[in-house]
């Protein structure tokens, strides 16, 4: 019986190491995979973040030359007397971004009195911008605070603002009467925006030693005509709204350098030319016949 007790003792010690070794692996297996979550979990974040979005970038890059963005033929219908045809650029240290020209004058009819016109059009151009968004958004932030600014001027009576079709993408006409100088005048502005630029343009109006003033309908039209060429001159990305650095009716030279005078000279000079040759021919015929 002595001896049996210690042999029970070392069985039961022996049978214990399996369970605690059994259970250290659970532990080990636990933590095991805690550490495993771990990392996955800190990696997620990385995974898991986007790229930030990029803005659109702005479709125009440059504005047109001002002062040719409204043909010559608009110039002179709108200001008849203007002291330049090619018009007054404004100053701008950075002409790509923006860019302006005028013209003005007064058409003298003698005792019938005198026509006033003043024509002005004035560009913006947005690019796009990361941090303040595409030019063609900031463009529209632009359109709405020339608005609010042309229906501001100073001294401004009967203000009337209206949407306007087919300018652009967006624009809004704003016509109101002035007084100065002792005349009444009428006025029409017109703010429109193309993509990532914005025109503003404004005609105006006033008769002089008892000349009629001009009608409201009449300054609003000719506003719109003028933007509607505007608008074309930024599309087409060139000088004038034919795409071209000049127009045929603004610079009657060709590609030769001759203007059509000169061509015309040309073609009369050819035509006497051949008509002396012709004469020569036939009096050496005749001279030829009488010799035989």
């Amino acid at each position: 019986m002595h001896r049996s007790a210690p042999r029970l003792s070392r069985i039961l010690a022996c049978a214990a190491v399996p369970v605690m070794l059994v259970v250290a692996g659970c532990s080990s297996d636990s933590g095991d995979k805690k550490e495993s979550g771990s990392s996955a979990s800190s990696a997620s974040p990385s995974a898991s973040k986007k790229a930030e979005p990029t803005v659109e970038p702005a479709k125009f890059a440059a504005l047109p030359d001002p002062c040719k963005s409204i043909t010559q033929k608009t110039v002179t219908s709108l200001v008849p007397s203007a002291k330049s045809k090619n018009g007054t650029a404004a100053g701008s240290s950075d002409t790509a971004s923006r860019a302006g020209c005028s013209w003005n004058g007064l058409d003298d009819n003698g005792v019938k009195g005198s026509q006033y016109r003043w024509l002005d059009v004035g560009f913006t151009r947005f690019e796009s911008d990361q941090a303040l968004g595409s030019g063609a958004k900031r463009a529209q932030q632009d359109f709405a605070k020339q608005v609010d600014k042309a229906k501001a001027a100073e001294g401004a009576k009967k203000v009337v603002e209206a949407p306007a079709a087919g300018i652009g993408d967006q624009a809004s006409t704003i016509a109101y009467d002035l007084s100065k100088t002792g005349e009444d005048f009428k006025y029409a502005t017109v703010v429109t925006r193309t993509e990532n630029v914005v025109i503003t343009l404004t005609y105006n109006g006033a008769g002089y030693a008892g000349a009629k003033t001009p009608s409201a309908g009449d300054i609003l039209k000719g506003a719109e005509k003028a933007a509607k060429e505007a608008v074309a001159a930024v599309a087409s990305g060139s000088a004038t709204p034919g795409g071209k650095a000049t127009d045929k009716a603004d610079d009657p030279k060709s590609s030769d350098g001759k203007t059509d005078d000169d061509k015309s000279d040309d073609d009369k000079s050819d035509d006497s030319k051949k008509s002396t040759d012709k004469k020569k021919t036939s009096a050496h015929k005749s001279s030829v016949r009488k010799t035989s």
